[in-house]
């Protein structure tokens, strides 16, 4: 088994860094009402996974980030590809054998459990818009509490719009969270 790679030294989470990831939060959240919540978006997760890479070098964001796992980038046309292609190798195995009716079930199986498999919902297998906005909120939330202990010696008005950001992110992510369970 090969040893895990060395994780990468943090670096000081600094007041400007600090408004910097409050001003992107906004941005982020707002950027994602934009998409389908019950879908995977294959950009987006690949885009959080990155930002959630940098934003767990800081170290005061790496203890209550700890155990926040990245988006799994899985579409359901992958998935259904995938399932074809295994059918259609299983198929050629099964035919060459000479076993005609097992091979016409299986086909008539294979087909039946790949439309079925296409209602499976996509937050099963992958990260929908939705529970990206989860993974966001939560970082909100940890840049909240760092906020409210005032760790980083803000200005008045440097941590009055710092606030500002993150509430106006924690509202929109949570009013496109609830949208969807309304639906």
């Amino acid at each position: 088994m090969s040893p895990r790679p060395a994780k990468p030294p943090l670096k000081a989470l600094n007041r400007r860094e600090f408004y910097k990831l409050a001003e992107h939060c906004r941005a982020y959240a707002l950027e994602l009402a934009h998409y389908d919540q019950t879908r995977v978006d294959l950009k987006q997760c690949h885009e959080f996974n990155r930002w959630l890479a940098q934003v767990k070098l800081y170290d005061l964001l790496d203890p209550p980030l700890a155990t926040l796992k990245p988006a799994r980038p899985i579409a359901r046309w992958q998935l259904l590809v995938l399932g074809i292609v295994l059918g259609i190798l299983v198929l050629a195995a099964l035919n060459e054998e000479g076993t005609r009716i097992g091979s016409t079930a299986f086909l008539y199986a294979y087909s039946a459990g790949l439309i079925i498999f296409y209602f499976v919902p996509e937050r099963f297998y992958g990260t929908t818009i939705e529970l990206l906005e989860g993974k966001v909120l939560r970082v909100v939330d940890a840049l909240e509490g760092l906020l409210a202990n005032n760790q980083l010696d803000f200005t008045d008005a440097a941590f009055f719009q710092a606030k500002e950001n993150l509430e106006i992110a924690r509202r929109e992510l949570r009013q496109q969270i609830d949208l969807v369970h309304r639906a």
